[in-house]
């Protein structure tokens, strides 16, 4: 049932672990950018190295909050109990500091942006006395997540939950075994879309620019994606653009990737293009998209930007991607992890234009593209029917 509405705006506080650029991150950032029948306000850990992509993306137009202790990224340090230890420690201080803050104290309902923040923010509402609501973006498995993080979400965050949303239903069938709410929707993460007329689609008759829209990340698939693009293009005129930069201590895998093109011979055909604030620019100057992350994706940006802008797709057979994908009907699916799979799906692409061009219109086609402001509602009937779940 959904609520009446409310005389003032829900007040509303979104909680994230990071500062950096992320899909997560970014995300939130769109979804704030939206208008809703609320009064949002994001808290946040101090900055890293001085990033802060929601101060500098909103504006001013949010209010964001830093407290608890630093995020440092990627980081392993001791024993398997000394590094508990520190998490715990870590955790307790995330929580009770949230739970200091005013703004959290008077607040509505609260939000986890991530899973890490789930469980800081369990913990706030614990402490307050406030109802919470998730967004499930990550497959909670211990091969995605880790042990302890998934019986954390698992025993702690998600019996708790006033309310959850998923980004895929590869992400909810994770978690709906631990949840007791009924407040649980499927909807994907704000994306920016800007979905195309299919009848405007144009598709370029010989294919010159193959890309990936991703952060530089090694599981993200830019090696993978690099050797297929290799052994499919070896010596012909097709380049390579990876776009995104390295964030979450990743910045020797960059120079590992530029190594690794060298020694594979196509180092003058790869373009690293890094962090572009315009991706749909950035995709229309593509004329084949790629998604090969190493582990299931549980929703793939992405995909959604690369469909939207009705673009020839290709994307990895599992996790969400697979939900918007249909092998042959509005894009090409590969064996995950899967090199020889992904080049042979590239020569694909390049070689047979009658069926680029039919995968492109199609992809502007795919059902349940929704724009900002309509995932924005969607997710804020959440936060609502929350707090008095």
């Amino acid at each position: 049932m959904t609520p009446e509405r409310r005389p003032e705006p829900l007040r509303v506080v979104f909680v994230d672990h990071s500062t950096e650029r992320g899909g997560a991150e970014f995300a939130l950032v769109r979804l704030l950018q939206t208008d809703q029948a609320w009064s949002p306000a994001v808290m946040l850990p101090p900055a890293t190295d001085g990033a802060d992509v929601f101060t500098d993306s909103l504006g001013g137009r949010v209010p964001v909050k830093h407290t608890g202790p630093r995020h440092v990224a990627r980081r392993q340090g001791g024993s398997g109990a000394i590094a508990a230890a520190r998490l715990a420690v870590k955790i307790l201080a995330s929580g009770v500091s949230l739970a200091r803050m005013r703004a959290v104290r008077t607040a509505d309902v609260l939000v986890a942006n991530t899973t890490r923040a789930s469980v800081y923010v369990a913990l706030a509402g614990a402490l307050t006395r406030t109802p919470f609501a998730v967004h499930i973006r990550d497959l909670m498995t211990p091969d995605a997540i880790g042990g302890t993080a998934t019986q954390l979400m698992r025993r702690f965050v998600l019996p708790r939950a006033a309310g959850v949303i998923a980004n895929s239903r590869a992400s909810l069938d994770t978690v709906r075994p631990y949840v007791r709410t009924q407040v649980i929707e499927v909807i994907p993460s704000p994306s920016g879309l800007h979905p195309v007329d299919p009848a405007t689609v144009n598709v370029s008759p010989a294919v010159s620019r193959i890309g990936l829209v991703a952060r530089i990340d090694p599981w993200k698939g830019q090696e993978l994606l690099l050797r297929a693009f290799a052994a499919a293009c070896p010596d012909g005129d097709e380049s390579l653009v990876f776009f995104g930069g390295p964030s979450f201590g990743h910045e020797s895998f960059l120079d590992e990737l530029k190594a690794l093109a060298a020694t594979l011979g196509v180092a003058e055909r790869v373009e690293f293009a890094g962090h572009q604030d315009d991706v749909d620019a950035a995709i229309a100057g593509l004329d084949v998209c790629v998604q090969c992350s190493l582990r299931a994706e549980p929703l793939g940006q992405n995909v959604l930007q690369y469909l939207a802008a009705g673009k020839p797709t290709i994307v990895a057979g599992e996790g969400g991607p697979a939900e918007w994908v249909v092998d042959g009907e509005n894009g090409l699916v590969f064996a995950p992890r899967d090199v020889d799979a992904l080049a042979a799906a590239l020569r694909t692409m390049i070689e047979d234009l009658p069926l680029r061009t039919a995968l492109a219109r199609a992809a502007a086609s795919t059902p349940s593209l929704l724009t900002d402001q309509e995932v924005g509602e969607r997710i804020f009937n959440v936060t609502e029917r929350s707090v008095s779940a």
